[in-house]
């Protein structure tokens, strides 16, 4: 009998294909980055068709490091970076534009349009459960449609499809123009802007505000089924794809979060933290986003509050590339840990804006605290607990909304390696952070959403008795200093907003 299953991890920076046992544990790996496209500032964009030859060539480089072949991988699932946005010919299979990412502020304009036929922010959040921002799908879809030559009369016509990282993956590995399976999973398409929560079915009538034909839009199928084969020519040939979930939700799952009041934090590119709300859709009054948490098979939609903050791991990326002040990413914890605290220095990333709990599109990054103290240690330490200051943030408003306080946080993602920031977290917190065995754990929930379709894992309890702790973080810090830090970076916050001038 096969004994692994697959997972295709489509990421921000990233694409890679991972080989799961049983016991969850991690067989092999092959990963490659894909360019980072900039073409003016607030604009972020993926060439698609790198990204779909990068998952080919992870796909048989994994397989190629097990020394194994598709014949003995039972399923495939698929993560993915959630509300980046592609329209592409179905005829062709060529994209008539990069893909948006998420973290594009182009659309600026087109949020501020849609507010103002009446309920603002909030014009949709009863039926999506999001507020009217830059970070979502439909509006970026809109914009290609409207800027991009001819390509609204072409998607008018029925001869183009707009899909998800998800999508277009899924797409191309079942054959592409010749029979590609058109399919989304709810946790994807609750990013759009264009699905209503209750139906899990896209909505006609903010459809018809975006201007989006339905005919672009994938069929919306649970996270855990077989949606088709990969086509016969790829590494992957013949295996079934069964699982489909958007990273952060697929983190989650990969957590074994499956009770209400379970929560967890993606340490990324940016940082992402879920509490699975269960069955109940909980609407926030603090500026964070229900969501689709997961739905396995006929069960019943599982939902979540989210806190999604742009930019965590992408500011050590800046503080490499832009600046050169490190020549690694690892590197900053050795600055880091030469000094003993931020020397009075905080820095706000709002690159995009700001995300939860804010939802400000028109701040801007700012260094705040300055003074002559100030040394490359203290500005690398300040980088780092700009992450832990965000994600207490979220945590805030999520104990808000959901009425309980949280009493662990598990954590998982690239930065979780960090044992400066680990602490710091515990610490801005005053509660324990846990890491798992398995740190990979956005591969690790697809693959499980794929397996439970197929039979390969029975149920979730599985899931459970999989999840083991790997190290724990407790909180040291006293209450008098922990409240002092928290008040200066909200006080740095407030200077990034009003920057960006509409006019």
């Amino acid at each position: 009998m096969p004994s692994y299953v697959a997972a295709i991890d489509q990421g921000t920076t990233s694409t890679r294909t991972m080989l799961f046992d049983h016991s969850g544990r991690v067989v092999a790996s092959d990963q490659r980055e894909h360019k980072q496209i900039f073409p003016q500032a607030g604009w972020v964009e993926h060439d698609a068709e790198e990204i779909w030859a990068n998952v080919r060539a992870t796909a048989a480089g994994a397989l190629a490091d097990a020394d194994i072949t598709a014949a003995d991988v039972v399923a495939v699932g698929i993560t993915n970076q959630r509300e980046t946005t592609l329209v592409w010919d179905r005829n062709t299979g060529k994209p008539v534009y990069n893909a948006i990412v998420w973290q594009d502020t182009r659309t600026d304009r087109i949020i501020t349009d849609l507010g103002a036929l009446g309920g603002g922010q909030e014009r949709y959040r009863d039926k999506t459960g999001l507020p009217l921002a830059t970070y979502f799908s439909g509006p970026k879809i809109k914009w290609i449609l409207d800027n991009v030559d001819g390509v609204r009369q072409r998607a008018e016509a029925g001869d183009l499809l707009f899909g998800n990282m998800d999508t277009w993956v899924l797409w191309n590995m079942t054959g592409g123009p010749d029979g590609g399976v058109h399919v989304t999973d709810p946790t994807n398409a609750s990013r759009t802007m264009l699905m209503d929560l209750d139906t899990l079915s896209w909505d006609e009538g903010i459809a018809a505000d975006m201007g989006i034909p339905l005919s672009m839009l994938p069929e919306i199928r649970s996270s855990s089924e077989k949606y088709g084969k990969v086509r016969e020519r790829g590494a992957l040939g013949g295996v079934p794809i069964s699982g489909i979930l958007g990273d952060q939700q697929a983190a989650t799952f990969g957590q074994a979060c499956l009770s209400p009041g379970e929560a967890k934090n993606t340490y990324g590119t940016g940082n992402f933290v879920l509490l699975n709300t269960g069955t109940d859709k909980v609407m926030s009054q603090n500026g964070l986003l229900t969501t689709v948490c997961y739905k396995i098979g006929s069960n019943d939609t599982v939902y979540a509050l989210e806190g999604s903050i742009a930019v965590t791991g992408s500011l050590v990326q800046w503080l490499r590339d832009n600046l050169n002040m490190i020549s690694s990413a690892a590197e900053i914890e050795r600055y880091a840990k030469e000094v003993d605290d931020n020397g009075g220095a905080y820095v706000v990333p709002a690159f995009s804006g700001l995300f939860a709990p804010y939802w400000r599109s028109d701040a801007r990054g700012v260094i705040v605290g300055l003074t002559r103290f100030v040394n490359k240690g203290h500005l690398a330490r300040a980088v780092l607990e700009a992450t832990a200051f965000q994600s207490r943030e979220v945590i805030d408003a999520m104990n808000a909304d959901s009425g309980v306080p949280l009493k662990s946080l598990k954590v998982d993602g690239g930065m979780v390696v960090n044992d400066l920031l680990m602490q710091f977290q515990a610490d801005i917190l005053g509660v324990s952070v846990i890491r798992p065995v398995v740190n990979e754990t956005t591969a690790l929930g697809a693959a499980y959403a794929a397996g439970l379709a197929i039979g390969f894992w029975e149920s979730e309890e599985d899931i459970r008795s999989n999840w083991a702790k790997d190290k724990q973080w407790d909180p040291t810090m006293d209450d008098e200093r922990r409240d002092r830090e928290y008040r200066n970076w909200k006080k740095a916050v407030t200077k990034t907003f009003d920057w960006v001038e509409t006019d």
